[in-house]
């Protein structure tokens, strides 16, 4: 094999690497940064929450053989979900909403962050956010004839790339948290409206184990 092919092939398998890498971020970094969050404040909380609880109810903690204040087992817990929500709620209000849409729009438009942060953005709110997109599953025959697969319809259209009798749908593997996007024709799609989104989901990822409800 010549230099020039080595290097070739070194190339391609860089450029490989590369996509497998930021394929494993665009998964990983909802997961991470949630986790971050959760645990971050659930140790800030239950940190702090002994000392306050003892400064207002001097009687209401006992203390260990080494003198340190007794946590309540679940405050922490309760006292972060109120905290997330409450964050929830006042992100909602008019004006804090547009500071947050002001903040949105300039790290979408940050070189370098953008690409992280738009990822993350929109998986995350393709699950929970106001533009659910895994909340429509159908059948889809992507294979043989009479073969048919579990998906999710993220997209009704597909015009933008030429496809005006299309549809997009997101097809998870078993056992996996990855998946394939294909555009489909909706003579190949069959709605499945008597199964929830969780449920179609989760039989797919166990592989048919579970029970569909």
């Amino acid at each position: 094999m010549s230099n020039v092919d080595v290097k070739n092939s070194l190339r391609v398998y860089l450029k490989k690497l590369l996509q497998y890498f930021f394929q494993g971020m665009i998964v990983l970094a909802p997961i991470g940064i949630t986790l971050w969050v959760v645990v971050g404040l659930f140790r800030w909380i239950d940190g702090f929450l002994p000392n306050l609880i003892n400064s207002l109810f001097p009687d209401l903690l006992e203390k260990d053989a080494a003198g340190n204040l007794r946590s309540l087992p679940g405050l922490g817990f309760i006292v972060v979900i109120a905290l997330v929500l409450l964050v929830g709620w006042i992100s909602s209000l008019f004006v804090v909403g547009r500071l947050v849409t002001l903040l949105d729009t300039v790290l979408e438009k940050t070189p370098g962050i953008k690409f992280i942060y738009s990822s993350v953005k929109d998986f995350l709110e393709a699950f929970a956010g106001n533009k659910k997109k895994f909340d429509k599953p159908v059948l889809v025959n992507v294979d043989g004839a009479d073969v048919w697969r579990i998906g999710f319809i993220t997209q009704q259209s597909s015009e933008e790339f030429g496809l005006h009798n299309h549809v997009t749908v997101y097809v998870p593997h078993s056992y996996a948290i990855s998946g394939i996007t294909y555009f489909v024709p909706k003579e190949k799609i069959k709605s499945l409206p008597d199964i929830s989104a969780a449920d179609a989901m989760k039989y797919t990822v166990s592989g048919g184990v579970t029970d569909v409800e």
